[in-house]
């Protein structure tokens, strides 16, 4: 710390307000603890609000799954619909009410729905002063003493001062993994060797640690016939208009895609018309048809989409000139990809262009029309003392039909291994999973013992990593890391006493279950 440095002192220091973050927040607040908590943006809620990206889940997420908390914000946002807006009563009535009738999520929905229920659900905590939540706040030194840290210095984007956090637990809620490198926490980035970690779809060679997942910029639109919102021409459009990745059928910005588990050519339309996969309702927001007439003049939905995933180059541990240029890339398909679809995207009707599409800057907190953040699917990895691999979880390496039935397990997480085409110009991997548990050790660094991972950067793989990396998953990592940090506060243990104690880690998972934790899957069948 510098001298004369302003000083705030808490239980628990989470870096990060993403799900992760949020949901520790919540946890370490709910169990007794003063809390700080710090966020880049000026939205908490990560992947779920500045990044723009509406749920995606498992199959059985309605009835279970999942932490209580996770599910009360699922009902929060339901009912943040329900009572403020005038709702069709037929989708009021629904339980399963799905605001935006989305085809990848049970309950799409605008991010600043989802801010606003997030805030409200630590609100308690904020106005009793338990939890003080420092947006704007980016993380820049840590001083650590032995194998502790003591304090994490953050600077506010807005007033460029800095202040050291002092906390007995700290926790790296970031989407990156940034904490690791500042506070020399042993750590992996990129994709494995078969060498390494025998997953069979780890590299055969040598490993790649620059080789991570796309990155994608998402932005929200609606459309409106006879109006013209054509945006300017982008800078780099002549460059994204004939560009062809070699695993890709045809040039990136046309109706033309990959299936990703089965890697076949497929072709996407804009709005639905009986014959082809409608990008436009597969991650609809907002579906007008459920609302009163008037409510909403237009559906809005996001663009997350194969066309918009960046992969020219990786933003993690590289020269900050080279991440900018990744960064810019990535706005630049994004808006390339729109101007596209409003200048000359074929339509079924034979005329070119969509100008009635719209960016709706108001719905992500903008006015440029673009999320705050891009959406970041690969952190970088603590070297962990439990580090999940593929032979843990597919169904391929497991002949019994069941994931590794970790011991420690804190929670429980189902997605398929969903890995977007990366940085080294490979392909999707798309393969299915099991059911799978998440494992205390996972969230345990090798060496350091007051600090744990909260979110996409504990111990998986760059290919488990495409599994554990979904936002329900995300929020149960998050809330068992806030948990196990008041509960080592309360009892004056380091994190990792508790896992290596068979009495005391059963404590801590009777203290879990009691808070709505689930740690263990019925038989079910693979996704």
């Amino acid at each position: 710390m510098k001298p004369n440095a302003k000083e705030m002192r808490a239980d628990v220091v989470i870096i990060g307000g993403g799900v992760g973050g949020v949901a520790a927040a919540l946890a370490a607040a709910r169990n007794g603890c003063r809390v700080v908590m710090t966020e880049e943006t000026d939205w908490i809620g990560g992947q779920l609000t500045s990044q723009a990206v509406p749920p995606d889940e498992h199959p059985w997420i309605e009835r279970f799954g999942c932490t209580a908390a996770y599910r009360e914000f699922r009902n929060g946002v339901r009912e943040y619909y329900k009572r403020w807006f005038p709702v069709m009563p037929d989708a009021r009535a629904s339980a399963e009410f799905n605001p935006g009738n989305a085809l990848v999520s049970r309950i799409a929905h605008e991010p600043r729905a989802a801010l606003a229920v997030l805030r409200g659900m630590l609100a308690p905590y904020v106005h009793s002063g338990k939890l003080v939540v420092l947006e704007r706040h980016v993380p820049v030194r840590a001083e650590t003493e032995g194998d502790r840290i003591v304090s994490v210095t953050v600077r506010s984007e807005e007033r460029s001062e800095e202040v050291a956090l002092i906390g007995a637990v700290f926790l790296d809620a970031t989407e990156e993994g940034d904490l690791l490198p500042l506070a020399k926490i042993e750590y992996v980035t990129g994709a494995e060797s078969v060498r390494q970690t025998g997953e069979p779809h780890a590299l055969p060679g040598d490993p790649d640690p620059s080789d991570m997942q796309a990155i994608t910029w998402c932005f929200a639109m609606d459309y409106v016939e006879g109006e013209d919102f054509t945006i300017s021409k982008p800078a780099q459009y002549d460059f994204w208009r004939e560009y062809r990745a070699p695993f890709w059928p045809d040039r990136l910005l046309s109706w033309m895609g990959v299936v990703p588990h089965t890697l076949e050519p497929i072709r996407y339309a804009l709005f639905p018309d009986g014959r082809s996969f409608s990008l436009w309702t597969y991650r609809r927001l907002i579906d007008r048809t459920q609302f009163a007439p008037g409510a909403f003049d237009t559906d809005a939905t996001v663009v997350n989409w194969p066309q918009n995933d960046y992969w020219l180059g990786p933003i993690i541990d590289v020269p900050p000139e080279e991440r900018a240029k990744h960064l810019e890339g990535a706005r630049e398909l994004s808006l390339s990809l729109l101007y596209w679809m409003q200048t000359e995207a074929p339509r079924p009707d034979g005329k070119a262009g969509y100008p009635g599409l719209r960016l709706r800057g108001d719905i992500v907190g903008t006015t440029d029309g673009l999320a705050k953040k891009p959406y970041i699917r690969e952190s970088r990895r603590i070297a962990a003392e439990t580090t999940v691999v593929e032979q843990h979880l597919s169904p391929a390496c497991r002949p019994d039909g069941t994931a590794e039935a970790y011991p420690d397990s804190v929670g429980i997480g189902c997605y398929r291994i969903d890995l977007h085409p990366s940085t080294a110009q490979r392909t999707y991997i798309d393969v299915s999973s099991l059911p799978f548990r998440i494992p205390l050790g996972s969230l345990l660094p090798v060496r350091v013992d007051n600090m744990l991972a909260a979110g996409k950067n504990i111990g998986t793989t760059h290919i488990t990593n495409g599994c554990y990396r979904l936002h329900p998953v995300e929020w149960n990592i998050g809330e068992a890391a806030g948990a196990l940090a008041a509960h080592c506060v309360r009892l004056g243990l380091p994190p990792r006493a508790v896992r290596a104690d068979r009495a005391k880690l059963e404590d801590f998972q009777r203290s879990l279950r009691a808070q709505g934790f689930e740690l263990d899957w019925p038989r079910l069948h693979p996704v």
